[in-house]
């Protein structure tokens, strides 16, 4: 199942895989209480403007698709010159993309926006390793 050399099946496994990855870093048992803490909210419990299930999942849903697709198609460039590209290699694009892209790009923001490190440290460590994954399964399954 391949689109424009994008084997499809391997950026839904992505997808779902890092959906997943995400929904437990974000858990109850995991990040979620000292996150909320980091962010000053004591309660745990977003208010009721924050709180729309539809905008909450449907954005991550979104979000989460559109950067897999997007690393899958640059690690399907990099294929096209250099066409043995590992597991290691495609976890290596992704982490380079995760930490040196999505982390980075953020920090200025939530500096300036007030936020604390602990928050931003939570919230893009999680790209990061998502995206590491991402990279190890799209290789994999071109």
């Amino acid at each position: 199942m391949t689109f424009s050399g994008l084997n499809l099946l391997g950026v839904l496994l992505a997808f779902v895989v890092t959906f997943i990855s995400g929904a437990i870093w974000f858990g109850p048992k995991t990040f979620y209480p000292v996150w909320m803490k980091a962010r000053g909210i004591e309660s745990g419990q977003l208010n009721s403007n924050q709180n729309k299930p539809v905008l909450l999942f449907g954005g991550t849903i979104i979000g989460v698709l559109v950067q897999t697709l997007t690393l899958a198609l640059i690690i399907n460039s990099l294929q096209k010159y250099e066409p043995n590209l590992g597991i290691l290699d495609g976890a290596g694009i992704g982490f380079a993309l995760g930490v040196g892209i999505s982390m980075f790009s953020s920090l200025s923001h939530r500096l300036f926006g007030g936020d604390n490190l602990k928050v931003w440290i939570i919230e893009t460590s999680n790209d990061a390793i998502n995206l590491t994954i991402a990279g190890a399964i799209i290789v994999f399954f071109n």
